[in-house]
């Protein structure tokens, strides 16, 4: 088996002694291994990982897998799930640094310290197959959003960007509430037009929210397909929303954050999902923002091998129970 470990250098922004005392770690232990087939790549950019991870892969020994480590938060695991999608004979490995890193989160609570322990999980990582969402030559492992939470998301992504972290963190909670608040009555958002066909068949309308879901998370929250939605079922599960008042809108999705279906939500499973609308859509497909007019969603069952250890498997939920 041929090990490529890809680091995002942006997760260890101010601690590149802690990226430093890694990059160590793998050399050493691969240093008293008697056949040691690894290579260390550093992503500079977004898609950077496609190239390296490519290059890779055409290097290998005829019949090898490749198992390529993603070090680093959600871009980086985003950026080497997209390089080894179509490539044979390839698993993953999800090594968690940087600001997010949900997608452990299906296996349950506080097991990030496992996967970082990389000569474990070398040597007794276990892959399970995962399924996958595609559109187009985009592919994700958690779930798509679109309509009014990609559109908060996206505006305060903007907002981050566009101030100092220290300024940001101050201001974090104002513009947060007011971004909120003003997106919940923008009306070309919160009650978009929206011809949806799933699995054939039409379900158009206005919505606040599409949510396509191939696992129980999204952001590290439960949401209100937490008890239905698994990564290896060979399903996607789908929450309509539909649009109502700014306040009821704002209620209805904070519910639905909190892992209940609000009253104004149609659930359903899919295997292919289409969403067209006459004005381009707020569209999040993990941790990546798209606008478009067109998407096109399908899942493709057991894709991708996932690493995990200690035989993990990936939970399934219980309802939340809560008081209304």
């Amino acid at each position: 088996m041929k090990h490529v470990f890809v680091f995002d250098p942006k997760s260890f922004r101010s601690q590149q002694w802690k990226m430093d005392n890694i990059l160590d770690d793998i050399g050493q232990f691969f240093r008293t291994q008697e056949k040691s087939d690894f290579s260390i790549g550093i992503s500079h950019y977004r898609r950077d990982a496609l190239v390296l991870i490519q290059k890779e892969a055409e290097t290998s020994r005829d019949g090898d897998k490749v198992r390529v480590y993603a070090i680093g938060g959600d871009e980086i695991l985003y950026d080497c799930l997209n390089g080894i999608a179509e490539l044979p004979n390839t698993e993953l490995a999800v090594v968690p640094y940087g600001e997010t890193s949900y997608f452990l989160r299906n296996f349950g609570e506080g097991k990030d310290a496992l996967f970082r322990n990389i000569p474990a999980l070398v040597q007794h990582g276990e892959a399970i197959p995962t399924d996958i969402i595609n559109w187009d030559v985009n592919y994700a492992l958690n779930s798509c959003y679109i309509g009014l939470n990609t559109a908060i998301a996206g505006r305060l992504r903007g907002y981050k960007s566009a101030l100092n972290k220290g300024s940001f963190i101050l201001l974090s909670k104002i513009s947060s509430f007011t971004n909120n608040f003003l997106t919940a009555f923008d009306k070309e958002i919160a009650a978009q037009q929206y011809k949806i066909t799933i699995d054939d068949r039409d379900y158009s309308g206005s919505y606040s929210l599409i949510h396509i879901a191939n696992g129980p998370y999204f952001a590290g929250k439960t949401t209100g397909l937490s008890t239905k939605a698994t990564p290896d079922d060979g399903m996607l599960d789908v929450a309509l929303v539909k649009s109502s008042h700014p306040l009821r809108t704002m209620w209805s999705l904070s519910r639905y954050a909190r892992g209940k279906i609000p009253s104004n939500c149609n659930i359903l499973q899919a295997k292919k999902i289409t969403v067209q609308s006459d004005r381009q859509m707020w569209i999040q497909l993990d941790n990546e923002y798209i606008r478009d007019t067109d998407i096109n969603i399908k899942v493709v069952p057991h894709a991708v091998q996932m690493v995990a250890m200690d035989n993990l498997s990936y939970q399934k939920l219980r309802p939340i129970h809560e008081k209304k």
